[in-house]
């Protein structure tokens, strides 16, 4: 008999909880640790954000659910992981050991450090279901009272996806009410180019996403170090290629919406061998942190280099289907170690993203992720919303129903010509 933990229950955490319960067998314990019951689907938090979706719309109580499969649930959450003594202290001071981990906490949300940033201070964020309704009361506020927008991602960020649609949604959701003329809207990002993404580009993002700019009136400022916001204020400067201030910014506003930098959860910060200086977990390339050899990692809590140089520092975003090809990595090589053989699945890191604008959107394809790629392709259309609307119903089921993968999502990736993307390479031990 083996205990299997996962520390976390977001997109990552719960699929994986889902795939890993398929491969153990019936003496093996598996536990799900998260801060709560209740698992909230993350690419809709822009729509919550402008008053489309509510939160029973894209939320899920996670205890009946792992109950039905078999998998416990403590919603205490994590106070540390203690990987030396193979367990995990809890919030109430409880213990619990595990024989495997796998760490899916996703990230830690860094507004401390760029001074008045975040919903503690003077921008909106719509990266915690809890972060978008504050979003959707300040926005209600300015439909009342219209004004200045400035939209985007601060230095160090590594998702940039969600911030441009927010960007696109806030123009869409402004032009249905009638007010689009009297709010100016800026987009500030560290980027060096819009459509950078943290991958240098996918296809032609960057034609696509500044041209979609220019025809909505979106201004923007790349290369933006934010360096401090106050009330209805934010300070930038904008960086030249060699680092040096090429430009200083003051940017009045009525709101703004800023994307954070990540960094490690406290739980998992600053231990030796783990985690990098940043907090994320350390992996090789099956899932697998080299120091603690029974410690796994998923999702947006991985540590991965960013693509190529910059003159601020840009992060790689962590899409959903890369974290699912991660999952089934993972749960692969852990059942192989159950059965006294060496982990050989590496995942594909394949990726797709549909950035919805409200109306219409761009999608992309990067195979792999990371460059050099297979496939690099990127679209716009009318059915990138259509797309995004139904994979938000389809993963909530998903997530409702305690599976991992159906075969309808088979189906549908057969169809988009990307069959591989949850695939995984077989790599054996050197």
């Amino acid at each position: 008999m083996s205990d299997i933990i996962v520390l976390g229950a977001g997109l990552g955490g719960t699929i994986m909880a889902y795939e890993m319960k398929q491969r153990l067998s019936r003496e093996d314990r598996l536990t799900v640790v998260n801060l709560g019951t209740s698992y909230s689907f993350v690419p809709s938090n822009p729509w919550v954000a402008v008053g489309w979706r509510k939160r029973e719309d894209i939320t899920v109580d996670l205890s009946a659910v792992l109950e039905r499969r078999g998998i416990a649930l403590r919603p205490e959450g994590a106070r540390r992981v203690l990987p030396k003594e193979n367990r995990i202290e809890l919030n109430d001071g409880s213990f619990l050991n595990y024989d495997y981990l796998i760490i899916a906490t996703g990230p830690d949300l860094a507004f401390d450090e760029v001074p008045g940033l975040g919903p503690d201070g003077f921008t909106q964020s719509i990266c915690h279901i809890e972060h978008a309704l504050l979003a959707q009361a300040d926005f209600d506020a300015l439909l009342k009272k219209p004004g200045p927008i400035v939209v985007g991602a601060v230095q160090g960020a590594s998702c940039y996806g969600p911030a441009y649609e927010f960007a696109f949604i806030l123009d869409t959701a402004l032009r249905r009410s009638k007010k689009r003329d009297r709010v100016p809207i800026t987009f500030v990002t560290p980027e060096p180019y819009i459509g950078h993404l943290g991958l240098d580009g996918v296809g032609d993002t960057k034609g696509l996403l500044e041209s979609a700019m220019r025809e909505r009136h979106i201004k923007w400022i790349t290369n933006a170090r934010v360096t401090k916001v106050e009330q209805g204020r934010m300070f930038a400067e904008e960086v030249a290629e060699d680092g040096s201030v090429k430009a200083s910014h003051e940017l009045p506003f009525a709101y703004s919406m800023m994307l954070p930098a990540f960094r490690g959860v406290p739980s998992v910060a600053g231990i030796e061998g783990l985690t990098n200086p940043r907090g994320f977990i350390v992996i090789d390339k099956y899932q697998r942190n080299p120091a603690f050899q029974n410690i796994f990692a998923i999702g947006v809590c991985v540590a991965i280099p960013p693509v190529g140089k910059t003159p601020l520092p840009v992060g790689v975003p962590k899409t959903g289907f890369m974290i699912e090809s991660m999952v089934t990595a993972t749960a692969n090589n852990i059942a192989s170690l159950l059965k006294g053989e060496q982990p050989e699945a590496v995942a594909s890191w394949n990726a797709v993203c549909l950035a919805d604008f409200g109306d219409e959107g761009i999608a992309f394809v990067a195979q792999p992720q990371i460059p050099p790629r297979n496939v690099n392709w990127s679209s716009q259309g009318k059915w990138v919303h259509a797309a995004k609307v139904g994979f938000e119903k389809y993963f909530l089921h998903k997530v409702r129903q305690g599976k991992a993968e159906t075969f309808y999502e088979s189906l549908a990736l057969d169809v988009l010509g990307i069959k591989k993307l949850k695939d995984i390479h077989i790599e054996p031990a050197e």
